[in-house]
């Protein structure tokens, strides 16, 4: 699918309690995490989502899709395309899935090399370091698409 070069995306690590939110610069090269959402129910996730997407001026909005590692869909990734799709509906934006698997497991481990161990660690940083693994991932492929 063709994307402007000029696009800000919306990265998001769909879980069962948090959703890990990161943002693309304009064009599209870097990533940072912005914020961790805490799930309440669908329509106001998406609601909040929605929001936030308006605040960074997001153009597009990427969902990680979290595939078994054979490359099935397993209930997380229904989970994820069902709110790609709630999300898409609410804010008419292009709506990607892109596939995660292994970004949470990424996360926490760049977290432990860099974590002081004395202080305890908030679960939402693997979330929101989630969100942008997937994006910067997201934008990589992209760019060897040549997009």
């Amino acid at each position: 699918m063709w994307y402007s070069t000029s696009m800000r995306w919306l990265g998001l690590d769909i879980g069962t309690k948090r959703i890990g939110v990161a943002v693309s610069d304009e064009l599209g090269v870097t990533a940072r995490g912005v914020t961790v959402v805490r799930r309440r129910s669908v329509a106001r996730d998406v609601e909040r989502i929605a929001e936030l997407a308006a605040e960074q001026q997001a153009r597009g909005l990427v969902v990680g899709l979290p595939l078994s590692m054979d490359g099935s869909q397993g209930r997380m990734a229904e989970l994820a395309s069902g709110f790609a799709a709630a999300l898409a509906e609410r804010t008419g934006l292009p709506v990607e899935l892109h596939d995660e698997r292994l970004t949470s497991w990424e996360a926490e481990g760049i977290l432990k090399q860099v974590a002081d161990r004395k202080r305890r660690r908030d679960p939402g940083e693997v979330d929101k370091l989630a969100a942008v693994l997937i994006l910067r991932s997201f934008l990589a492929a992209r760019e060897e698409e040549g997009a």
